[in-house]
């Protein structure tokens, strides 16, 4: 039996971008937070690096912002960049506030930092030291903190273990004034669709990296929030841009623990198995190359020499040092038989982050009325071609506070609309054949990363095409026969994903970013400025 639940905000998303949003309307607003998992299973969780913001005196707003562009290699939005970098310190002040213990120097001079004597770091593609952070565990600091700020909200309401099915339309029969009026949510551990209305409904679900066979994240990365609003009708762009982090630790018990960037900020070295560096044949920065950079080097290493990986090696730097700075990873690796301050550690490439997403403007409103797109899941225009280290948290905070303002601005003017039925289920049954899921998701994910990944060509990602065209007829199919179930809801939204992120490489022919094409390896001037935008049928949404 579906439970109706009535909140003037409803957002989708548990992590830094959701919790933010949460917390900074409910002095005004009723909010409802939604996690299909528990609270803290997201991506922010995992963040080891840290903050990107200017909060020495000796740097600028404008070296940031310049060091962005670069790395974004002539995609970013300018006026995306200048926001974002520019409201960078008073995030951090905030969030500081809420309780974020960030690591400091006590060895500093006084007068040099304004917000705090913090200790930063230095990562891939800054030009200098800026990123603010929590030892070796930032997302997780800054995850415990806002989710204790969440709870102890009285107009704050969490669910756990709710998955979002699809969003919901007030069925305006001009597509072009359609609005979101809430969503079709499952909750998992009572085994029914609930219906969830809403004056406004935020998307802060992340990235879809689990698309891929390898990756760095959780296993909650499904692409739900942009599957979803591209079934509802909202563009989405440069999905082809999906960032692959050159250092997970290559080990048979965690294929998804990450060796942060802030590991080679420190002065970690890049080593072939016989212990020879190889950055310099690839980037003047050597290890402190962009990403894209770095993982396209280790990519063409691996395949040159036919290794599975390549090692990190900092243990030429006091042990002292790297206890201090890296406990969690430390610890982590002594557990896996790896001590990080005696020898090199074992590390390949993994996707990491979806640079692409849905499209939004400053404010983080999407194409419909009343659906804002916060954090990884949105195309803010920020990261372009290639995210830059620890922007990523940063973008979150900051739209997050956009969308607030303007949700804020209208939710007096807007009702909750009481034209919704519940969740129609009289013409499906339960499935029996739950391998057919299992075994689409095994082979989605393996022909992603052997076809759509690091390195690809025309002919790879046509193949991929016709792959994932296949799977998600069958997909159709069995989801109007059969009752949900979490893992065919996350396979669902995977295909969806799979196939903009194939559609979006195949109209990009050049070479640039994080997309790299065997078959046209240069970078085209004319295709500088211009996003892959991928625009959906405007129609009514259906079951």
């Amino acid at each position: 039996m579906s439970e109706f639940h009535d909140f003037d905000v409803l957002v989708i998303g548990s992590g830094a971008a959701g919790l933010t949003l949460g917390l900074k309307v409910a002095d005004h607003a009723k909010v409802a937070i939604l996690s299909k998992n528990k609270l803290n299973e997201g991506s922010t969780s995992w963040a080891q690096g840290g903050i990107a913001a200017v909060l020495d005196n000796r740097d600028t707003t404008s070296s940031h912002i310049e060091d962005t562009m670069i790395a974004g290699a002539g995609l970013c939005h300018r006026d995306t960049v200048e926001t974002v970098v520019e409201k960078g310190r008073d995030a951090i002040s905030w969030l500081v506030k809420q309780g974020v213990a960030f690591t400091k120097d006590t060895g500093v001079k006084k007068d040099v930092f304004v917000d705090g004597d913090y200790h930063l770091t230095k990562e891939g593609g800054h030009s200098f030291r800026r990123v603010v952070h929590a030892t070796d565990a930032t997302g997780r600091e800054v995850q415990q903190s806002l989710e204790a700020q969440a709870r102890a909200h009285p107009n704050i309401t969490l669910f756990e273990h709710h998955m979002t099915v699809d969003l919901i339309s007030d069925r305006n029969p001009d597509p072009d004034k359609r609005r979101c009026v809430g969503a079709y949510v499952f909750d998992t551990q009572k085994g029914h669709m609930d219906v969830f209305r809403a004056k406004a409904t935020v998307l802060a679900t992340g990235g879809a990296s689990r698309v891929y066979l390898y990756t760095s994240n959780p296993d909650g990365s499904t692409g739900d929030g942009i599957a979803m609003a591209w079934r509802f009708g909202c563009r989405v762009a440069n999905m082809e841009f999906n960032q692959f982090h050159p250092t997970c630790l290559y080990h048979p018990e965690t294929r998804t623990f990450l060796l942060t960037e802030a590991l080679r900020g420190e002065g970690a070295y890049l080593r072939l198995p016989d212990g020879e560096r190889f950055m310099e044949r690839f980037d003047e920065r050597l290890e402190l190359a962009p990403r894209d950079i770095v993982a396209r080097a280790i990519d063409h290493e691996m395949k040159r020499l036919g290794v599975d990986c390549v090692y990190l090696d900092i243990s030429h730097k006091d042990q002292d040092f790297i206890k201090e700075h890296f406990p969690t990873i430390y610890k982590r690796c002594l557990k896996l038989g790896y001590d990080l301050t005696k020898q090199p550690i074992p590390v390949v490439p993994a996707a990491h982050y979806t640079c692409g997403g849905i499209m939004t403007d400053l404010s983080g409103q999407t194409d419909v009325a009343n659906l804002y797109a916060v954090g990884e899941v949105a195309h803010t225009g920020l990261h372009g071609a290639n995210r830059m280290a620890s922007n990523s948290l940063l973008e979150c905070l900051v739209y997050a506070d956009g969308a607030a303002t303007k949700i804020l601005s209208l939710i007096e003017t807007t009702s909750i609309s009481g034209d919704i039925g519940p969740w129609d289920e009289s013409r499906v049954m339960d499935s029996d054949e739950d391998v057919v899921v299992s075994h689409n998701w095994n082979e989605l994910r393996h022909f992603m990363w052997d076809y759509v990944g690091i390195v690809r060509t025309t002919r790879r990602l046509e193949r991929a095409a016709r792959r994932v065209d296949m799977l998600a007829g069958e997909i159709r199919e069995y989801y109007s026969h059969f009752r949900v179930t979490p893992d065919l809801l996350e396979l669902r939204n995977l295909v969806v994903v799979a196939d903009l992120i194939i559609r979006s490489a195949l109209l990009r022919t050049e070479s640039r970013g994080l997309h790299y094409m065997l078959d046209y390896p240069d970078t085209d001037p004319a295709m500088e400025d211009r996003d892959t935008i991928l625009k959906p049928p405007r129609q009514p949404l259906a079951k």
